[in-house]
């Protein structure tokens, strides 16, 4: 199970660096942090219960079982916290979406990430393609089009037209 997180903890990290341009807030990375500590801790208390268990010892078996009741209770805290703040949570992302969407040109790093993101998510703007439509790039190219990365990914030549919504 230990190792199971780590690789969960490890992976998020790694995830998150391919979406840091929307992540600004500087606890984004504190779930995979905790997840990676909670890998630690899970081995250690792996390690006791497994000597505990080799060397038939009450005391070392008792403070197993003292220790994963602690966990538990850690577990549906942190569970009913997340469902509390999970609508503050979605709030935050968009909005700092919604801000990178703005500053996309189509050239500067956060087009990138942006258009990165739209490809490997096979998604268009925060929402739906019709984010696009307040935003800067789309008032200056004038050609009534979302970014090309918004096109569905069988298709070869669509051109991003908001006049053709079913290619998006």
């Amino acid at each position: 199970a230990a190792a199971g997180l780590g690789y969960v903890g490890g992976y998020v990290i790694n995830t998150y660096k391919s979406y840091d341009n929307f992540l600004q807030d500087k606890y984004a990375l504190l779930p995979a942090v905790i997840i990676l500590c909670v890998a630690v801790v899970m081995f250690i208390i792996g390690l006791i219960g497994c000597c505990a268990t080799f060397r038939e010892s009450r005391v070392g078996l008792g403070l197993f079982l003292a220790i994963i009741l602690v966990i538990f209770v850690a577990e549906v805290s942190a569970f009913v916290l997340g469902f509390v703040y999970r609508e503050k949570v979605k709030t935050d992302v968009q909005g700092t979406m919604r801000s990178v969407f703005e500053r996309y040109d189509g050239k500067n790093p956060e087009s990138i990430v942006v258009d990165y993101m739209q490809e490997q998510l096979r998604c268009c703007g925060v929402k739906n393609y019709s984010d696009w439509t307040t935003t800067q790039w789309f008032n200056s190219t004038g050609n009534n089009s979302v970014p090309v990365t918004c096109c569905r990914q069988e298709l070869k030549n669509c051109t991003g037209r908001l006049d053709q919504p079913q290619e998006l």
